[in-house]
C-alpha cells in the first residue's frame, strides 16, 4: 500500500492485494475458520478491507460486507440467521493484512462466490443477497462478462468514490484488482481530492450522481485521465448529466441500471443523447421485458442467479423460472432501450443509498409514545431525496430524534420529523402519501417538528 497524495489516499496494487489477502485467509484458517464460511466485515473503506475481501473470495470464504456506521442494533438485526464464523472490524483487518508469522496459503485463480450484500424488502428488514458457491465455469463466465462490459485491464487505476460496503463500488474495485490493475481509496470522499485524481491518475471510477454533482459544483477537473466514468444508484438530473458529458466526453460517461440483486443495462452517454431518458439496453447475456403491470423482469444467466438468505418466500416471489424482478417499473421500446417509469414505490434514494420506509417505521414503532407513524421522502437539492417521518402520539419530535440517533446509521436518520394529530389517509384507510408532502409546508406553530 502506498499513499498517493497529501490527503492520505491509499493505493492498492493487485500484487499487494494478493499478498495481504493470503495473510488474512491464513489468519482466519489458523483461528479455526473452516472453508465455505461467512466472514462479516464491518469496517471503513480501506486498502486493507479490499485486500481482505479479495482474499476471501479467492479461498472459499464468503465475505459479508456491511457499513461500519451501522449501530449494534442494526447490525444484529441484519445478520440474524446468518451463520457467520467471524466478524472483523478495522483493527482486525489491518492486523491480519500486516501479519508476517502466518502459514502460506494459495489463492484460487477464480472467485468462489459473489460478496454478500444486503438489501431491504417490504418487511423492512434487510435481506442478504446470496449467489451460492460458483463453479469454475460460472466464475469464469462472471468475470468475462464484467471485463467485456467495462474493459478492465492490468493498466487500469480505479478511483473508489463510494463506500466499499455498497455493491457497485466494491464490484468495480474487485474487478480492477482481478484484472491486475490498481485501486485508489481516498480516506473519505472529497470533491477536490477526487477531481485531482481524475485529472492525472485514475482511468476508471464509479460514483452516484450526488458525487458527480459535488465534483462539478466544487472542483470540475480541467483535464481528465478517465476512460470510464460509470454512474448509477439514483436518478441523474439532466443538467448534471449534460455538464458531465461536456467535462468528460460522451464516450467516457456510462450509466447503468442495476440493483444489489443483479445488473440489467448499460448506456454510454452517446446513446443517451440519441435516446434521452433511457438507461440503455440489456447487458450481454440478459433479456429484459415488462409485464402487464409495468414491472421489469430480467432473464439472467446461471452465474447471476441469487437467493435471499433465509427467506425462501421472498426468493420464490422474485423468480419466475429464469426471470427475476426487483419490482421496478419501466418499459422496453421496440429497439430494446429501457426506460424507467418509477422505482419501487416504498424506496427512498438519498445520496445514491437505498433507504426503505418500512425499516424506519418498524424500528421507530418500538419507541414508547408513538401510536402511529409513516416514513416518506421529500425532494432535497443536495441528496436527491431526504428521509422524513410523521407520527402521532405523546412522544415529542426530539424523543424521536434521540431514538433515531442510537438506532440508525446517519443516512437513515430522519431529516424532518413532524408530530401531527392524525395522519392523512384515503377512504380505504391507507396512508395518503400524496398528502404527506403538505405536512412539510405546514405552519410550524400548529404542529411540532424538527427539520
Amino acid at each position: 500500500m502506498r499513499v498517493a497524495d497529501e490527503y492520505d489516499t491509499e493505493v492498492l496494487s493487485a500484487k499487494d492485494a494478493g499478498e495481504w489477502g493470503q495473510r488474512v485467509v491464513s489468519s482466519l484458517r489458523s483461528s479455526g475458520v473452516p472453508e465455505r464460511s461467512f466472514i462479516v466485515f464491518q469496517a471503513q473503506s480501506s486498502a486493507a478491507l479490499l485486500a481482505a475481501v479479495y482474499g476471501c473470495l479467492r479461498s472459499d470464504l464468503a465475505p459479508v460486507v456491511i457499513s461500519a456506521d451501522l449501530s449494534d442494533f442494526e447490525r444484529d438485526a441484519m445478520l440474524n440467521g446468518l451463520p457467520y464464523a467471524a466478524l472483523l472490524r478495522d483493527v482486525d483487518v489491518r492486523e491480519m493484512c500486516a501479519a508476517t508469522d502466518v502459514a502460506p496459503v494459495v489463492l484460487s485463480a477464480h472467485d468462489a462466490c459473489r460478496p454478500v450484500h444486503f438489501t431491504s424488502g417490504t418487511s423492512g428488514r434487510p435481506k442478504g443477497v446470496w449467489s451460492g458457491w460458483l463453479s469454475v465455469d460460472d466464475a469464469e463466465a462472471l468475470t468475462r462478462e464484467e471485463v467485456e462490459a467495462w474493459g478492465f485491464a492490468c493498466d487500469d487505476v480505479h478511483l473508489v468514490s463510494g463506500p466499499l460496503s455498497h455493491s457497485a463500488p466494491l464490484r468495480f474495485a474487485l474487478q480492477t484488482i482481478s484484472a491486475g490493475g490498481a485501486v485508489l481509496i481516498p480516506k473519505k470522499f472529497d470533491p477536490h481530492v477526487a477531481s485531482s485524481l481524475m485529472e492525472e491518475r485514475a482511468t476508471t471510477t464509479f460514483m452516484a450522481p450526488i458525487h458527480l454533482q459535488r465534483i462539478l459544483d466544487a472542483a470540475p477537473p480541467q483535464r481528465s485521465s478517465l476512460r470510464l466514468l460509470a454512474h448509477a444508484g439514483s436518478y441523474c438530473p439532466e443538467l448534471v448529466r449534460r455538464r458531465a458529458i461536456a467535462c468528460f466526453g460522451p464516450e467516457v460517461l456510462v450509466e447503468f441500471y442495476g440493483s444489489t440483486e443483479g445488473q440489467f443495462t448499460r448506456c454510454v452517454a452517446e446513446e443517451w443523447l440519441v435516446h434521452p431518458g433511457t438507461v440503455g439496453k440489456a447487458r450481454d447475456g440478459r433479456t429484459l421485458r415488462s409485464d402487464e403491470d409495468g414491472r421489469l423482469w430480467c432473464r439472467a444467466p446461471s452465474y447471476a442467479r441469487f437467493e435471499y438468505w433465509n427467506d425462501p418466500e421472498k426468493t420464490k416471489n422474485t423468480w419466475d423460472g429464469d426471470w427475476f424482478s426487483v419490482g421496478d417499473l419501466g418499459r422496453v421500446d421496440d429497439e430494446g432501450y429501457v426506460f424507467l417509469e418509477g422505482r419501487r414505490n416504498d424506496l427512498i434514494i438519498t445520496g445514491g443509498v437505498n433507504v426503505y420506509p418500512a425499516e424506519i417505521e418498524l424500528v421507530l414503532s418500538a419507541l414508547e409514545g408513538i401510536d402511529d407513524l409513516v416514513a416518506f421522502s421529500s425532494d432535497d437539492a443536495q441528496w436527491g431525496q431526504r428521509v422524513c417521518v410523521a407520527f402521532v402520539g405523546p412522544a415529542s419530535a426530539r424523543d424521536v430524534l434521540a431514538f433515531a440517533l442510537t438506532h440508525f446509521a446517519s443516512y437513515k436518520r430522519p431529516k424532518s420529523i413532524i408530530k401531527v394529530s392524525d395522519l392523512p389517509r384515503t377512504n380505504t384507510g391507507k396512508i395518503d402519501r400524496r398528502s404527506l408532502f403538505h405536512l412539510l409546508d405546514s405552519d410550524p406553530t400548529t404542529i411540532e417538528r424538527i427539520g
